[in-house]
């Protein structure tokens, strides 16, 4: 939010400069993000007075004006506005005023001499465009400086509120915080009721009192629409970001960035019946101020007729019932929506208003009949016309409670740790506006109702301390007392895996849980999703399945800055809808590895990495778990290359996958190079088995190597299985060395070399034992697998 510092120091104006001004409202909870002045150096330009204007004579569109800016003589000046005319009192550049990117010189424009500019707000930078020049009015001083006249001497402030602030997106909001921290003078603003001058009035009905619990209305009869807003109340629209439209729609922005009421005006003459705050029909129709056709949910609340929808209620008004220049009769609003129930519904329909800005944090449920008043004052001041009474529906029921809330004088000094005194406290909560009565320990203390984020007793802790200033309270040194936390060996935390794929050279990504639809489609394809309500875009809609869509778009991310050998993991939740309307969440890890392993180097042969590079980091990880309850068999996953992938078991369920991504996946993902992934649920990993010491055996080893025939669509893997389930008490170990397809195989047949590790605990094994192993090896391979030695 931005606002005029000048603005705000009308109703507020402690001793101190601008740089300490910002730096307080940033340590009282403020935060200002940026600083800067309302407009530019205008040295040289003042208002002036237009004596006379005649027609150039050689120019259609010229004229020229005699203008007094207060110098002994007249000066002559060329003008092209059209609106330009005799007896104005305009804003004139003098030779030598510098404006933004303008510098004025003398100048002869169709061989008339001309002596300066007569100013737009446009070339002053006080508006994005203009029609014609600015004119003032008629008792401006001819001769001071603009800057002086407009009080353009002024600092603009932006403040970035936290949601629990909404009491602060006004000026009226932000004075009472400076005044709360200077205990200085505050100006309220008083308004006088407007009385009724006509008994002209339109029915108001409350259909949905929780969503809108207060609605103040009042018909104007009579307005001039077609009134040109008065400049100073432009120019501090202007300085808080805000764009002069019409007077009604100007009072009603004025008044919300005043008082932090916003307020539309409707048409009368384009009402139908009387007004009805209810939930929008099922399909049914709007247009709104912007343009924009909307279809309402029937869990949008609306401001309505007898005969259609006006305006989403909070949000932005309907076109069909706008203010225009001819409107003549109009009905203002200003109501009370409850901030949860309508929280969400603007950025639902791809919408945020200031409107809704403010109602989603909540606005004060008692500033409405002030703020119908103001705007009434205001209006009747611009545009004339007769108003009626004020009409007002309320709902106490359903209108916020102020909680009573008990402070503790001991809970103060033990949160805060500084010693504060009875009349120091109780001089704060007077300064907050909070009403108060003491108690043996402490006070009752009841929250403004403009205050929503106060509601237990560490929220009245925390007001004081900000008073007291954070600067202000001492730090102190506390004692630790060290703790030794107990870990389980049978448990590897997520952070050990972290460690085990940084020490194989992958970098860790973090990503978002919202994906695009279309990348979760690619890469778990017939896989139901989870669509979120109100995304924050449309390619962050649906909830992931896999960690591989983020994973993905991190490496093309890195790919399309020339970057090689990526190596990415993450892990978090993946999130799985089932048809019973439950979600389950599952903790997943995931790799995805493209490019070279290593820098280009002449020690090294150039390679790529490979199925092989993603499949050891992935037995890395089950090392340090339980490796021998995991097994890879052939893939199933559609996303993997066929023969380039395989799924993992964990204790004979599938958990995982690992494998080279299909080349129809990487031409849909616009990838050129091969790219090699793993996800598995962390689940299995964080477990593992107690350490058991065996002992070592003092007699030598003895190794036999078998290569066996087997059919193509036996793996390496079943072959092991099937020699470790003979449980020999010498068989150390079983590992394969060599692979073979070739002419001297039988077709769909293959060699598969093994190198079995015999030893024994008691005595040196001979080649009798040794033989009667591997007898009994091979003849459990060939009864299950039909191996046959080569």
């Amino acid at each position: 939010m931005k606002i005029s510092e000048n603005w705000l120091r009308e109703w507020v104006n402690p001793d101190l400069s601008s740089a300490q001004l910002v730096d307080q409202l940033t340590m009282a909870g403020l935060e200002v993000d940026a600083v800067e002045s309302a407009a530019p150096d205008l040295a040289k330009v003042v208002v002036a007075e237009v004596l006379s204007c005649v027609q150039h004579p050689d120019a259609e569109r010229l004229k020229i004006c005699q203008v007094n800016d207060g110098g002994p003589e007249p000066v002559q000046v060329i003008c092209g506005a059209a609106n330009v005319a005799a007896g104005q009192k305009i804003v004139f550049a003098q030779v030598g005023a510098v404006l933004p990117g303008i510098k004025i010189k003398k100048a002869k424009l169709r061989g008339v001499e001309s002596f300066g500019m007569i100013c737009s707000e446009q070339e002053l930078q006080l508006a994005e465009t203009a029609q014609g020049i600015l004119v003032l009015p008629a008792e401006a001083s001819v001769g001071i400086p603009i800057a002086e006249y407009l009080q353009l001497n002024d600092t603009l402030i932006e403040i970035d509120l936290t949601p629990n602030r909404g009491d602060c997106l006004s000026i009226a909001g932000v004075a009472r915080e400076v005044f709360a921290n200077n205990n200085t003078a505050f100006n309220a603003l008083k308004i006088d009721p407007v009385e009724a001058q006509i008994s002209d009035q339109f029915e108001v009905e409350l259909l949905n009192k929780k969503a809108c619990p207060h609605y103040v209305g009042r018909v104007i009869r009579g307005i001039n629409g077609a009134t040109k807003t008065p400049l100073w109340l432009r120019e501090k629209l202007r300085r808080c970001g805000l764009r002069s439209i019409s007077p009604v729609v100007d009072v009603t922005n004025f008044v919300m960035m005043e008082l932090g009421q916003p307020m539309h005006g409707f048409d009368l003459n384009k009402l139908s019946g009387g007004i009805r705050v209810r939930n929008a029909l099922s399909g049914e129709q709007i247009t709104l101020l912007d343009g924009t056709q909307l279809e309402c949910r029937e869990d949008t609340l609306v401001i309505a007729d007898h005969q259609k929808a006006l305006a989403l209620a909070g949000i932005m008004g309907g076109l069909d019932s706008s203010v225009q220049a001819d409107t003549q009769d109009i009905l203002l609003e200003a109501a009370f929506f409850t901030p949860s129930l309508i929280a969400g519904k603007a950025r639902s329909y791809g919408l945020h208003t200031d409107s809704s800005h403010r109602f989603e944090r909540g606005v004060d449920p008692e500033l409405q009949l002030q703020a119908i008043q103001r705007a009434t004052a205001l209006l009747l001041e611009i545009t004339g016309g007769s108003p009626g009474p004020v009409l007002e529906q309320r709902s106490d029921a359903d209108l916020p409670l102020l909680p009573s809330i008990r402070l503790r004088h001991q809970r103060i000094e033990r949160m805060l740790g500084i010693a504060v005194s009875v009349e120091q406290v109780e001089a704060i909560l007077s300064r907050l506006n909070m009403r108060f009565s003491s108690q043996n320990d402490g006070w009752t203390v009841t929250a403004p109702s403009y205050r929503f984020d106060i509601n237990i007793e560490a929220d009245l802790i925390e007001e004081v301390g900000r008073i007291i200033g954070y600067n202000n309270i001492p730090g102190s040194k506390e004692s630790a007392h060290v703790r030794m936390e107990s870990f389980s060996e049978r448990v590897v935390t997520t952070n050990r895996l972290r460690d085990a794929l940084v020490l194989r050279g992958y970098n860790e990504a973090i990503t978002y849980s919202f994906v695009s639809p279309e990348l979760q489609q690619i890469l778990h394809p017939q896989q139901a999703t989870l669509s979120l309500a109100n995304p924050i875009s449309s390619d962050m809609s649906e909830m992931r399945t896999r960690l591989l869509p983020g994973l993905i778009q991190a490496l093309r991310h890195n790919l399309n800055r020339q970057q090689s050998g990526i190596r990415l993991f993450e892990t978090g939740l993946c999130f799985i809808p089932q048809p019973a309307a439950e979600l389950i969440q599952r903790n997943h890890i995931a790799g995805v590895i493209s490019g070279m392993p290593q820098i280009e180097s002449w020690l090294d042969e150039k390679r790529t990495l490979d199925f092989y590079d993603i499949k050891g980091d992935l037995e890395a990880l089950m090392q340090l778990s339980n490796p021998h309850a995991f097994e890879f068999k052939p893939g199933s996953e559609a996303i993997l290359h066929p023969g380039q992938g395989a799924d993992i078991y964990y204790l004979n369920n599938k958990v995982g996958f690992v494998g080279a991504l299909h080349p129809s996946v990487l031409k849909a993902l616009d990838i050129d190079q091969k790219v090699f992934v793993f996800e598995l649920e962390t689940e299995g990993l964080l477990v593992k088995d107690l350490a058991k010491f065996n002992e070592l055996s003092k007699f030598p080893s003895i190794r036999r190597d078998l290569a066996l025939i087997v059919d193509q669509n036996i793996s390496a893997q079943q072959l092991i299985n099937s020699i470790n389930s003979i449980n020999s008490e010498i068989i150390r170990d079983v590992f394969v060395f060599d692979v073979y397809t070739g002419k001297e195989v039988i077709i769909n047949r293959k060699s598969v070399a093994l190198g079995l590790i015999l030893q024994g605990f008691s005595r040196t094994l001979t080649d009798k034992d040794v033989d009667q192993s591997v007898a009994h090896v091979l003849q459990i391979l060939e009864k299950e697998h039909n191996a046959v030695l080569r």
